[in-house]
Formats: structure tokens, sequence, C-alpha cells
């Protein structure tokens, strides 16, 4: 396909409804090490474009949350890890209708964590 990419047609994946657009979308930014931000300047810039993403997907721009309070620590535990617990407290409350990420799974590297994030976005 020889398109230019604003020329084509966008049309929404059927999974998302006006109750998730009503909601906040949450972008998660996430390096594990500071010699990761450091080096890894691709990787970082791709999740902050992931607001754009968000923004093509129906949330208006004042609806996307950026978390990036974790950026240089480990995912091994959640209780240094102010973002994590930012995410998981508005996704409890509900106030989340999307959670996007590159690699969301390190989100958090203990199981029970990761799980119950994944239970209270259901």
């Amino acid at each position: 396909m020889n398109a230019e990419p604003g020329l084509l047609t966008f049309t929404l994946p059927e999974k998302i409804h006006s109750r998730h657009n009503d909601r906040q979308a949450i972008v998660c930014v996430r390096q594990s090490t500071v010699r990761q931000i450091e080096h890894n300047r691709e990787s970082t810039r791709l999740q902050y474009a992931l607001a754009d993403r968000a923004f093509r997907l129906g949330w208006r721009r004042d609806q996307i949350t950026v978390i990036d309070d974790d950026l240089g620590r480990s995912g091994a535990s959640t209780l240094d890890r102010p973002g994590f617990q930012r995410l998981v407290a508005e996704v409890g409350l509900g106030r989340v209708g999307m959670v996007i990420g590159i690699e969301v799974s390190r989100l958090a590297r203990s199981c029970r964590d990761w799980h119950q994030l994944l239970e209270m976005c259901a």
C-alpha cells in the first residue's frame, strides 16, 4: 500500500465503545533504569508518542494522562513505584477506559501485582 498515512481512512477498533472514551486513557511510560533512559531514547520517545495513538483512538487530549513517575525505577516491587500505584488507584476507581503502553507486562514484575491490575481492568 502506497497511500500516505494521513490519507488513509481510520476506523476505531470495535472493542472501544463510548463508555471507554468517556473515561481517561492512561499512557504508561517506563524504563527500568537510568541507563535505559539515557541510552534507549527511541523507546522512551515511542512510549510518549502513545498519547497520540490514544487521541487517534478517540480520546480528547485533556482525557489522556501520561504516567511516567516510575522512569528509572525497577519493577521488582510496587512499593517504591508511585506511578504504578497511581495507575492501580485510577483503574480501581473506575476512571480509566484504556491503559496503553509498549510491553505493558513490564509494569510489574510480580505476577500478583500484574494480575491484580488485569482483574481490575476486566
